[in-house]
């Protein structure tokens, strides 16, 4: 599956070009941080099993038998087979990891070392090596050689005891967050990586490291104030709902045609325009609620307040409203909403792109926006193998070579 580029932007204007990168990862977490280096113009060889690549090409709604996941997932990548059970297929990863600027990697700690493809095998051979290590627990401590997949790091971390209603078992995000909020961890520690290495001599002499990514502690460094409110005052945050626990008034509210609202009033003075715009003077007057910790005790009080105002609204009169009031209030979005809303498509948040056989498909656009190097989609998820040759090429490797390797089943 392939598709041009809907930027027009040359390849030599993205900020990554001419960075290599060795993709040795499946599923999510190490996938989608590589996926995020090759948006932005680095070269990323992704490694897969001859034996079907990547599972994720089967996950989810299905196109022709490849997942539509993998469109997104693997853009900008270039798939190279190879068996790693085979001695040859190591021999050839290791001169592509010794080639590469960055690795990233998602196995199970000590896979790679019985390889012999491991951060300290390879940096023994290459100083410069950069290697992005993700993984449930992290490559120390009495649980590394456990498997964590993110729904176990979003529940270690800290944010599946938060999430949902207090009367009520913990439940999850609608995705895999903590898969991705580990890979955006190895992008930012990969590019604090390079930069160590070019100040202290660059590519053929500098310094590498490893990053070391635990899903557990991607997700536990979202959590906010969590530590010290529990260490100094043995507060234990809890679940709250839709709430914003100790911040009021923010919550998601019901309007009267059913849709969903989330109202954040919980600004001093955005809270009395908020008890305004919907009527209630005695509350925007009131000195106890002038300030947060004195709304807080009365949480109850102020969000039934606000539902009942919102019982009467429609969502977009609830919205024009609020607008006009100048509270930060918006309807909470799904998929067909985002597809035809005006600020998505002011901001070209949507690429249109098209299968082999003239299918179009829509994609996501790139984040962040750079304003003089954006990122860009050079082609969305390649066929299994499908850059082999091309690969191989530039190892040295002809295609006689290339055909017994197929045939020997390394390819």
């Amino acid at each position: 599956m392939s598709a041009p580029s809907s930027s027009g932007k040359p390849a030599a204007a993205l900020p990554l070009a001419g960075i290599k990168v060795l993709e040795l990862g499946t599923l999510i977490a190490g996938p989608f941080c590589a996926r995020m280096l090759a948006e932005f113009g680095a070269e990323v060889v992704k490694i897969e099993s001859p034996d079907g690549g990547d599972p994720i090409r089967q996950w989810r709604v299905l196109k022709d038998g490849t997942s539509l996941w993998w469109s997104v997932q693997a853009r900008n990548k270039k798939s190279l087979t190879l068996n790693l059970k085979h001695a040859r297929g190591r021999a050839i990863a290791r001169q592509l990891a010794l080639e590469a600027d960055i690795i990233v990697e998602n196995y199970r700690p000590g896979v790679l070392e019985k390889w012999e493809l491991g951060y300290e095998q390879l940096r023994a051979l290459n100083p410069a090596t950069i290697m992005v290590r993700l993984s449930g627990f992290g490559q120390t401590g009495p649980m590394k050689d456990m498997p964590g997949f993110g729904a176990i790091g979003e529940a270690m971390g800290g944010l599946r005891y938060v999430s949902g209603h207090a009367d009520r078992p913990p439940v999850r995000v609608g995705v895999s967050i903590g898969d991705s909020v580990a890979a955006l961890h190895g992008v930012i520690g990969a590019m604090m990586a390079l930069r160590h290495r070019d100040a202290t001599g660059g590519r053929q002499t500098g310094q590498g490291q490893m990053v070391d990514v635990a899903l557990y502690e991607s997700v536990f460094n979202l959590m906010e104030s969590l530590v010290p409110e529990f260490d100094h005052a043995g507060v234990v945050r809890e679940r709250t709902g839709g709430a914003l626990p100790g911040i009021v008034p923010s919550n998601t509210y019901t309007t009267g045609d059913g849709d969903n609202i989330v109202i954040a009033g919980n600004g001093d003075a955005i809270f009395k325009r908020l008890m305004l715009a919907i009527g209630r003077i005695d509350l925007a007057g009131d000195p106890q609620l002038a300030r947060n910790d004195g709304r807080v005790p009365r949480t109850a009080e102020i969000d039934a307040a606000i539902q009942a105002w919102c019982d009467t609204q429609d969502i977009a009169g609830a919205l024009t409203v609020l607008q006009a009031a100048d509270v930060p209030a918006g309807k909470i979005y799904s998929v067909r909403d985002m597809m035809s809303d005006p600020q998505f498509l002011a901001r070209d948040m949507f690429e249109q792109h098209h299968f082999a056989d003239g299918t179009p498909l829509k994609l996501p656009a790139i984040s962040p926006k750079l304003s003089a190097t954006p990122g860009r989609t050079q082609w969305m998820g390649p066929a299994l193998g499908q850059h082999n040759e091309e690969v191989l090429g530039a190892l040295g490797y002809g295609a006689a070579e290339i055909a017994a390797l197929k045939g020997d089943g390394v390819l």
